[in-house]
């Protein structure tokens, strides 16, 4: 694989996870996010400061991994933005869960101001994105992938090329992002369910695990509900925002979501309970609070 210079905007645990892939793969990798304890972390792992606006000249590859649509829009078009620094026929690689409609938009002006985009969200955890095992959902311009194939082939372990547009791939994110957020919500149901019944819960979830009742989000989040480990992973703050986007997406094709809808307001009220910070298993402690349930670690 030929080097790279390349640049991760958003250092969260995703973000981190990308950089530390793209470091392991030779690449010289600069790392932005408006928490400096981030970029210096990363500095400490072998990258390099990307705030200051001189080290753009050389970048050949831009992976946005912030929050939202509105953080994407600040990152490439704000006063500082990316698209107006990078140089021309660099590609940018947006992986934060973004509305279909929007992943066009950012799309049309990129490539109108000489750069490439692919819509490439990710999904596989933390864990993976330091691993290089991710997957992630693609869709651009032939020119696009090919400029992003470097960067593609350090991060994922899986890359679902999807199409010649922007869009698709995050109406793809969309589907996984419901079903992960309805698995989530239906695993805290159930582990408080267990609860109320008696059942002890490293018992449920290894009999759960092997059984046809099993998912991946479950086995993934109620070990740590059994742990009392709410340390974040994936924040219970992340999922107001993507269930929010696919029950936007489906009020305007005119599709009933009901579960989508129950598992938003399930996230609603945990992160309106203070839990948002914390990992998104703690969905459970809802369920918990209202059925007077103590759940591993509480007092």
């Amino acid at each position: 694989m030929s080097h790279r210079v390349m640049a991760v905007a958003g250092l969260g645990s995703m973000g981190h996870g990308i950089a530390l892939s793209l470091l392991s793969a030779g690449h010289t990798v600069y790392g932005a996010d408006v928490n400096r304890d981030r970029v210096s972390r990363l500095v400490a792992a072998g990258g390099r400061d990307g705030t200051a606006t001189v080290v753009s000249a050389d970048i050949d590859t831009l992976v946005v991994v912030v929050l939202n649509a509105a953080q994407v829009e600040a990152v490439l078009f704000g006063a500082q933005g990316w698209v107006s620094r990078l140089k021309p026929g660099a590609v940018i690689i947006g992986s934060t869960t973004v509305a279909p409609d929007f992943a066009r938009r950012m799309a049309d002006q990129v490539e109108g101001a000489g750069l490439h985009y692919l819509d490439a969200p990710i999904s596989g955890g933390a864990a993976r994105a330091a691993e290089g095992r991710l997957s992630v959902m693609a869709s651009g311009s032939p020119a696009a992938f090919a400029a992003a194939e470097p960067a593609l082939a350090a991060i994922a372990e899986t890359v679902h090329r999807l199409g010649d547009v922007a869009g698709t791939g995050s109406a793809m994110k969309a589907v996984n992002q419901l079903l992960a957020g309805v698995h989530i919500a239906a695993m805290g149901e159930a582990l408080a369910f267990a609860v109320s019944q008696g059942l002890e819960l490293g018992r449920v979830v290894k009999v759960i695990s092997g059984s046809a009742g099993t998912s991946w989000m479950f086995e993934n989040r109620a070990p740590h509900v059994v742990d009392g480990d709410y340390a974040p992973r994936s924040a219970v703050g992340i999922w107001p925002k993507d269930l929010g986007i696919v029950a936007e997406i489906a009020a305007r094709a005119g599709l009933p979501v009901p579960m989508t809808e129950t598992a938003l307001a399930r996230f609603r009220a945990a992160a309106e309970a203070g839990f948002g910070a914390e990992d998104d298993a703690a969905v459970t402690k809802i369920y918990a609070r209202e059925g007077r349930l103590k759940l591993p670690g509480e007092p």
